[in-house]
């Protein structure tokens, strides 16, 4: 089997380190870099030394900037691009006449649609039947490394899901199959939102029972806007909703509680972006997703109190305050 993996940020890297690591039986992996000089270090020095450092790269992963030999043969391709890029590589697939069963790893609404990767999917690439998203709580630097990690891949088609979960399962990569792609899309989109809150709430000084009530409160707000969109109420429970929310925002490797604690400190947006050098899909979600509340009518006052910060409205403390004035009201509602 052969797996294409396109998009050499942390978490591609990190994903085709681990597929192509292992066993005999391991697939022959090819990761795509879209910066040609990127890929020409990566393949030279066998590492990734900006998006993932420390991590060799083993000898059955090939590097190419060159898209169309990437997909050759691929019985796989990996998206592995930040939501705002996945549109624009559709299109080079579309383009190149690409017939590859797809997966895609991001976790995000598109900036300016209100749009999640499965609907970017069937504008862009319509009656691609065999395609599903991966998501699920998963550091790019422990993957790499063989840590155990567990995942969800989701596709309206069953028997797609089914099928490449089984394929790409390992045995520290345990794939699990659901049906429920608006669910898995949600979960990881909002956990990043959240982080952020979390982030902030850490870098204020408070302590382990707001950070509990943060997560919990976050996931009520992440579970109301996804079974308002048609996502099931189990899924939020699981690896891409709860399992993914909990990571992100209690481990430092995260992005987007890193720019929580920054902002926290008194350190500009644009500063802290410019720092961390990778994407923080929080950052563009946080709008999307109040627009699309608002738009719904549903309620999700921590998201907004995020939004606010982030476009420079509100204070982190004011952020805060404004939380804890809210009005007192029953936990289910």
């Amino acid at each position: 089997m052969k797996i294409a993996v396109l998009g050499a940020g942390a978490w591609g890297t990190g994903l085709a380190v681990r597929l192509a690591a292992g066993s005999e039986a391991a697939p022959a992996v090819v990761l795509w870099a879209r910066n040609p000089e990127q890929a020409e270090q990566m393949a030279s020095a066998r590492s990734n030394a900006r998006y993932l450092p420390g991590i060799a790269l083993p000898e059955t992963l090939a590097v190419t900037a060159d898209l169309a030999t990437a997909l050759d043969g691929a019985d796989y391709a990996i998206a592995a691009v930040p939501t705002g890029g996945f549109r624009g590589l559709l299109r080079q697939l579309r383009e190149l006449g690409a017939r590859v069963p797809l997966v895609w790893l991001c976790k995000g609404f598109e900036a300016g649609t209100m749009k999640l990767p499965h609907t970017v999917l069937a504008e862009e690439w319509p009656g691609q039947a065999e395609a599903g998203a991966l998501s699920g709580p998963s550091f790019a630097q422990e993957v790499a490394q063989g840590q155990p990690v567990a995942l969800t891949l989701a596709s309206s088609n069953e028997a797609f899901a089914r099928r490449a979960a089984a394929d790409l399962h390992g045995p520290a990569l345990r794939i699990y199959s659901s049906s429920d792609v608006v669910g898995v899309e949600v979960g990881g989109a909002l956990k990043n939102v959240i982080a952020i809150a979390a982030g902030v709430s850490d870098g204020l000084g408070f302590g382990y029972n707001t950070r509990a009530a943060l997560i919990t409160r976050g996931l009520a707000e992440m579970t109301r806007l996804g079974v308002h969109l048609g996502g099931r109420m189990e899924t939020f429970m699981g690896l891409s909703g709860l399992g993914d929310l909990i990571l992100t925002c209690t481990g430092d490797l995260s992005r987007n509680r890193q720019v929580g604690l920054r902002l926290a400190k008194g350190q500009s947006l644009e500063a802290i972006l410019r720092e961390l050098g990778h994407t923080a899909e929080g950052v563009t979600t946080a709008p999307e997703v109040c627009r699309l509340a608002a738009q719904q009518g549903v309620e999700m006052p921590i998201t907004d109190a995020v939004r606010r910060l982030l476009a420079q409205e509100i204070t982190p403390r004011e952020a805060v305050a404004a939380l804890l004035r809210r009005e007192q009201k029953a936990e289910a509602v």
